[in-house]
């Protein structure tokens, strides 16, 4: 693929099961780094690298990351050798808008916009460590307003992996493992 795949949504909206669906079509998902605490049945090098606050610090202050965020406290980001190498990234609208113009240029935004009654359900099943659903939604709600930086939005929860495949058809997207078919 030429460019990379950016994820963009408000928790619980479906980002992870998007960017699982990718990665199975033979997409490289680029593994954020973060100080926030594992929950429960993550895996460090899979779901997020997991890093001391020690070691955040040196890798802003060394220029490791293209781009990171602070978010309820909990360093999120992605290196710079990442966004270079892997296809699909997970990002707030605060990490996409330190993406530079010609990188934005070669990248395709994907919002998912699901409802919050949706997301709350989602949330009230979720192991969330040191947070709550009220202050997720509460800060999703300021990260997100008057968000437009996008190509796609995606309304619907209900989304499945062959919804995602006529969206990549259509979009002209393919993966370099369909390429190599």
């Amino acid at each position: 693929m030429d460019g990379r795949i950016i994820l963009v949504g408000k928790a619980a909206a479906g980002k992870d099961f998007l960017r699982k669906t990718l990665e199975g079509l033979g997409f490289k998902y680029a593994v954020s780094y973060t100080t926030r605490p594992p929950r429960s049945g993550e895996v460090n090098g899979k779901d997020y690298i997991f890093i001391s606050e020690d070691e955040s610090s040196r890798m802003v202050d060394s220029g490791e990351f293209y781009e990171y965020v602070t978010f309820n406290g909990w360093l999120y980001g992605t290196t710079n050798e990442q966004f270079h190498r892997d296809d699909i990234f997970i990002m707030t609208p605060k990490g996409l808008s330190h993406v530079n113009d010609q990188d934005r240029i070669q990248s395709f935004v994907i919002f998912l916009d699901i409802e919050d009654e949706v997301r709350k359900k989602r949330l009230l099943e979720r192991d969330m460590p040191g947070d709550t659903i009220d202050r997720r939604m509460e800060a999703d709600a300021n990260d997100f307003r008057d968000y437009k930086d996008f190509d796609l939005r995606i309304y619907n929860p209900d989304f499945t992996k062959e919804d995602i495949i006529k969206m990549l058809d259509f979009m002209g997207i393919t993966s370099e493992k369909e390429q190599e078919v």
